[in-house]
């Protein structure tokens, strides 16, 4: 063990402290060097109001070979270790009340220091939310913009897929690198860490405890310039993010949706709240500081290729679908009279030609 190598240090304080972040500001604050709350005694950490346990764990003995060992399993996985003194630590994540002292990243930690924006929203979406966090993704990213979300069911899993249609994402773990969560999204995991990066405050072992979901939501927000939420309910925890932008002072949107609909309930509040009202890429790009917003905005729409000529089948198969809920298979038999099979090729067809999306449970809409 390295003990002139800060990153020993700063990790051993985050292998005790990554889920209280009021005591390690307290042990940081204190000291005059990371390497002196290791020198401190017992009685010395308890005076700063740091509570027995964590005194004990922070003065012993094996706790620095811990964060020796903890930093050459993640070496050996080709991950990264950002500390809150490296120059590589993202600077508006620096700027942030309550920063993470240490950064697990895997992927590229360069795409951490870009211009981001970041997409969160409702778990179970609705067709319409789908389509409107998709498109939003890959319009922002294809100009520029890294995306950042949060790696869960719903929005943010729709959000990072759409940015990696178009360019780079940023996911942020409520859990350590070794666990994943959703688990039925270690594909994803393994998509962005080509094209962009995952970090997570969390050592590498960490559960997805449910407390660990909120505060993790300041990282998400504190990347970004801005967060748009895509569909939330009264109590969604895309709120908890939309009020941590405020905090952070970070521009705050929303996308509108049904009244009649929980889904917007959240959103439709925070727009009345004085949320800036989102419909497409520009809306989010126009409350950009500048120059990034001219250098956004002046960027235009490129040519799409001519798109493939469609057959009278695919067309009339095409026409019955909508942006903005899902159709099943079924119900496309029965209006077009084709076969089971005919309407299945069809439709691949036109999946393959990128002008529609197919659901589970073979839902199909079109592509915004």
């Amino acid at each position: 063990m390295k003990l002139d190598d800060n990153r020993t240090y700063w990790v051993a304080l985050n292998l005790v402290l990554a889920d209280n972040l009021r005591a390690a500001r307290k042990a940081v604050d204190h000291f005059p060097t990371i390497a002196d709350v290791f020198k401190a005694s017992k009685r010395e950490l308890i005076s700063l109001g740091v509570n027995e346990e964590i005194a004990q764990a922070l003065t012993s003995p094996r706790l620095l070979d811990q964060a020796s060992r903890e930093i050459e399993r993640l070496e050996k996985k080709n991950c990264s270790i950002l500390t809150y003194e490296d120059g590589d630590y993202p600077e508006y994540l620096r700027e942030i009340f309550d920063p993470p002292y240490v950064l697990y990243c895997a992927g590229r930690v360069e795409v951490l220091k870009a211009p981001a924006v970041s997409i969160v929203g409702a778990r179970k979406p609705s067709a319409y939310g789908r389509a409107v966090a998709e498109r939003l993704a890959r319009d922002l990213a294809s100009r520029g913009l890294v995306i950042v979300s949060g790696l869960a069911h719903g929005v943010d899993s729709i959000a990072h897929w759409g940015a990696l249609e178009g360019g780079k994402t940023v996911a942020v773990l409520g859990s350590g690198l070794e666990t994943v969560y959703p688990r039925e999204n270690r594909g994803l995991f393994e998509k962005i860490i080509q094209q962009g990066a995952v970090v997570t405050e969390f050592p590498l072992e960490s559960p997805p405890l449910g407390f660990h979901f909120p505060i993790r939501n300041r990282i998400i927000s504190g990347l970004s310039l801005a967060v748009v939420v895509v569909e939330a309910t009264k109590r969604s925890g895309s709120l908890i993010s939309a009020r941590m932008a405020l905090e952070q002072n970070r521009e705050v949107m929303a996308v509108p949706g049904n009244i009649t609909s929980e889904l917007s309930q959240g959103t439709n509040w925070l727009i009345q709240a004085g949320a800036k009202l989102v419909k497409s890429w520009e809306d989010v790009a126009e409350e950009l500081p500048s120059p990034l917003k001219e250098k956004i905005l002046c960027q235009k729409e490129e040519e799409r290729e001519a798109p493939p000529s469609l057959s009278p089948q695919e067309k009339k198969v095409f026409e019955i679908l909508k942006p903005d809920s899902l159709t099943h298979v079924d119900a496309l038999v029965e209006e077009t009279d084709y076969s089971v099979s005919e309407t299945l090729s069809f439709l691949l067809n036109l999946e393959l030609k990128g002008f529609i999306l197919q659901r589970p449970g073979k839902y199909f809409q079109r592509r915004l």
